[in-house]
């Protein structure tokens, strides 16, 4: 399989200007102002008339229920799983599943054979073990066991901090999941990180703070998500970030509603406060929480709606970025390419590069998604998915 993609203002995710890109087989074989294979027709190559259009890494979404998730208001509200379509035509080509409030009804096991159905179907997968409570329920019995033995466990996580829903850690309990995470991933060559959901709660990061005041294990084993929840633990968060931690921006598909009702902060005007502050261009990311749900609690923590996470609110944000705060596209785009890959250790991907994998995502003016290129094969062309889950309606 020979694909070559002409004429494309290429982001990798620095802008690198008008390139012709090659790709065989899954990877990327080549990048130059002009590309030309003369097969003698043993071999078919597909050309890509890129002009006009943008390309970029394909997206990471690396905070996706890809069971489903949410039950806060009962079985009804119980979210539907993710669909191959639904991820691709978001422009993403890889990203990673966890469990959340429920891990209960959804278990470890059910997570990785929907991470190996994705992964079949054609995009890159990978998964967390554990949910919001500890100690965490594994697949083998033991987080080292599940990071070191199962290929796509990269770490642990959500686990939930200051929030009603949690299952209130102590402080032995929350060292000894991190060290362990920490240690397997050592030994296993993976990120081993720590994905933790903050909640509300009036401690924000208390908790992270404390570990890293008391033990060894370094700032850059975390990442915090849906930091940018309310403006009080975002300021927490950005000086977090200051201090050389990661923080995971949470997406929103109607970023006005959730800003007038729960005063989250909105993507871009998080990043252009983390831009102004000085924070290192590597230590954000940006994350859907696709088909977790969105319940809304009232001041007594009563359960009042809920809505459901999208992977479209990744380009959406980034466009509100480069569009409303004039933030350049090469540092918007990191969120969700290079930074994701470099925090969890996904060597071959968020980058455009030879030999990299061949994860594309083509964007019109507009920054829309136009074409998506996943594992080498096209995915979505011309906005419209030209493959199809295993059971979605065509």
């Amino acid at each position: 399989m020979i694909t070559i993609i002409k004429n494309a203002e290429v982001y990798n995710p620095d802008r690198a200007g008008i390139k012709d890109v090659l790709l065989i087989g899954d990877k990327i074989a080549a990048i130059d102002d002009h590309i030309s294979i003369d097969t003698k027709g043993l071999v078919e190559v597909t050309e890509i008339n890129a002009n006009g259009k943008i390309l970029v890494p394909g997206f990471i979404d690396s905070h996706v229920h890809i069971l489903g998730g949410g039950g806060e208001g009962g079985f009804s509200t119980r979210t539907p799983e993710a669909t191959l379509s639904g991820l691709t035509t978001a422009g993403v080509t890889t990203v990673v599943g966890c469990l959340g409030t429920d891990g209960v009804a959804r278990d470890m096991f059910s997570l990785l054979a929907k991470a190996r159905g994705l992964d079949e179907e054609g995009i890159t997968t990978y998964i967390y073990t554990g949910s919001y409570r500890l100690p965490l329920r594994t697949i083998t019995g033991e987080i080292m066991k599940d990071i070191m033995a199962i290929d796509k466990i990269i770490g642990i996580g959500e686990v939930a901090i200051s929030d009603h829903r949690s299952s209130q850690p102590t402080f032995e309990e929350f060292v000894r999941a991190v060290a362990d995470a920490r240690v397997a991933g050592m030994l296993s060559g993976k990120a081993g990180i720590i994905n933790i959901h903050l909640g509300d709660g009036s401690r924000k990061i208390d908790l992270l703070r404390r570990t890293l005041k008391e033990t060894e294990i370094p700032i850059t084993q975390f990442l915090p998500t849906h930091v940018n929840r309310n403006p009080e633990l975002f300021e927490e968060c950005v000086y977090y970030a200051k201090d050389g931690g990661y923080i995971d921006f949470t997406g929103s598909e109607d970023p006005d509603f959730w800003e007038e009702t729960d005063g989250e902060v909105r993507f871009s005007k998080g990043l252009k406060r983390l831009l102004e502050e000085g924070v290192n261009q590597n230590n954000f990311t940006l994350s859907s929480d696709g088909q977790g749900s969105m319940p809304i609690f009232n001041e007594k923590k009563e359960y009042v709606g809920i809505g459901i996470g999208k992977s479209t609110s990744l380009i959406k944000a980034i466009k509100e970025c480069v569009f409303r705060e004039s933030i350049p596209l090469e540092t918007a785009i990191r969120a969700i390419t290079s930074n994701p890959a470099k925090i969890l250790k996904l060597n071959k991907k968020g980058k455009i590069e030879v030999n990299m994998d061949a994860d594309l995502c083509m964007l019109d003016e507009n920054l829309d998604v136009d074409t998506v290129i996943a594992k080498g094969k096209i995915m979505v062309q011309d906005k419209m998915p030209v493959v199809y889950g295993t059971f979605e309606n065509k």
